[in-house]
């Protein structure tokens, strides 16, 4: 799988431990930056990402800035991008089986590298259940992205 990884200046630090728990995982890496310390807006990296994963050119994206909600907020914004904060392996891994999660959202002011392995194997080894009850949920997630309005259904 093709993963998408990117980092603002406050994500830097981790971004490379991320980059290598994904080879370790057999996966490929592409790189949209940045690559220093250097200020970059989160936005500008969450478009960047989330463009690779629109575009095709990867299966899912990683963000990583300061606490890993701005990245979160800036990629949830774009159509097809499903993108959440989690900083626990449950999170990582459900978000993908029960909401079909495709970006993962680190804050690196937050989480140290040691855990990173751990959020990654869970995050690329997951995959969407399809299961009726979250089928259902998603296609709620996606008439309210056509739409931006919410729907008059049952929340059953």
């Amino acid at each position: 799988m093709r993963v998408a990884v990117g980092c603002d200046h406050a994500g830097f630090a981790l971004k490379q431990t991320v980059c290598d728990a994904i080879l370790r995982e057999g996966h490929e890496v592409v790189d949209c930056g940045t690559n220093s310390t250097d200020p970059v807006d989160y936005p500008d990296v969450a478009a960047k990402v989330s463009a690779a994963v629109i575009g095709g050119k990867a299966a899912r994206g990683i963000l990583v800035c300061g606490s890993g909600v701005g990245a979160s907020v800036a990629a949830n914004k774009i159509r097809g991008i499903r993108a959440s904060v989690c900083h626990d392996t449950y999170s990582a891994g459900q978000g993908v089986e029960h909401d079909d999660m495709n970006v993962l959202c680190l804050g690196g002011r937050i989480i140290g590298p040691a855990v990173v392995p751990s959020l990654i194997h869970a995050f690329l080894g997951a995959q969407f259940s399809g299961e009726q009850r979250h089928q259902r949920r998603l296609d709620k997630v996606l008439r309210l992205e056509a739409t931006g309005v919410p729907g008059q259904e049952e929340t059953s």
